[in-house]
């Protein structure tokens, strides 16, 4: 269990570093009314640069043993 936590929190690490959010614009809390309608409130501007992540394939051959197998027969 304790091994898992680590890789959860490898994980988690790697993915938080492969990318860098900047914050352009403060948000807003909405008014404690209940009114809805109109700007009530307003969310924050994010700018995100992600880390570039080049994908492709490859085809390979891979040689896979033969296996016989035999069956004991039924009596």
């Amino acid at each position: 269990m304790k091994k898992l936590a680590i890789v959860a929190a490898m994980a988690a690490g790697l993915t938080l570093a492969g990318c860098e959010a900047k914050v352009t614009e403060e948000g807003e809390m909405p008014s404690v009314d209940v009114d809805v309608s109109g700007d009530s409130g307003k969310l924050p501007e994010i700018d995100v640069d992600t880390a570039d992540v080049e994908v492709g394939t490859e085809e390979v051959t891979v040689d896979v043993p033969d296996v016989d197998v035999k069956m004991p027969s039924e009596q």
